[in-house]
């Protein structure tokens, strides 16, 4: 099993094995009250890092969407920092309770990887996407069609992982990386890309689609 397949993410568990650890040895040492305050955050680490199998819809040239999550943006908007136009960008805000794991939202080749640090305001303001910490991806179809999503930090999230590097070929609702605690997903298409989404809509990341690129 790949690790990027476990159910629990790696980055979850190098921060849940120890702290267990560290709660079966003081639990012989402090209060029942402290112990369990410690199990419950042993647990939480655990929800917050789990790493479910979703179903991956194979209709032809449908786009997933790349995290799980309540859409806050839905429309057209000029996207002149990496694509250098205007594109159709949708928002997706990842509270504590989401699945954190990012996917792929549909297949291609990664040209380029962009980090950029920065702030780490509420995540689901608009100014965020610019100003807060962030790792842009760019992707090429196969049929030569750029397609950019953004992993964006949030206010208590302090950390971006993404698994893939540039030149990398990714598919359909591949897992490609998660942020800690709380952010924001950016994704932009085509403008005649067909949209079936709509704002204050709930989406899981790889089988909810976000629409269609003819």
């Amino acid at each position: 099993m790949r690790f990027t397949e476990f159910p629990i993410a790696k980055e979850g568990l190098l921060l849940f094995v120890p702290l267990f650890i560290i709660t079966v040895i003081l639990a012989f040492f402090i209060t029942p009250y402290l112990t369990l305050l410690l199990v419950f955050i042993d647990l939480f680490l655990l929800y917050f890092f789990r790493n479910p199998k979703r179903e991956i819809p194979d209709s032809e040239g449908c786009v997933v969407a790349p995290a799980d999550g309540r859409v806050v943006y839905a429309g057209e908007c000029m996207e002149d920092r990496i694509l250098g136009g205007k594109t159709y960008k949708i928002s997706i805000f990842m509270s504590i309770f989401n699945v954190h794991i990012n996917r792929i939202p549909l297949s291609g080749r990664i040209t380029n990887v962009y980090y950029t640090k920065g702030k780490f305001l509420s995540a689901n303001l608009d100014k965020a996407s610019i100003l807060n910490e962030h790792n842009a991806l760019l992707m090429e179809t196969d049929d030569k069609r750029k397609v950019l999503f953004v992993q964006i930090a949030g206010l208590i999230a302090r950390r971006i992982v993404c698994w893939i590097n540039e030149g990398d070929r990714v598919l359909r609702g591949q897992r490609f990386g998660l942020i800690c605690f709380g952010s924001r997903l950016d994704i932009f298409l085509p403008l005649d890309t067909g949209i079936d989404i709509r704002v204050g809509q709930r989406v899981k990341g790889g089988e909810t689609i976000l629409g269609y690129m003819s």
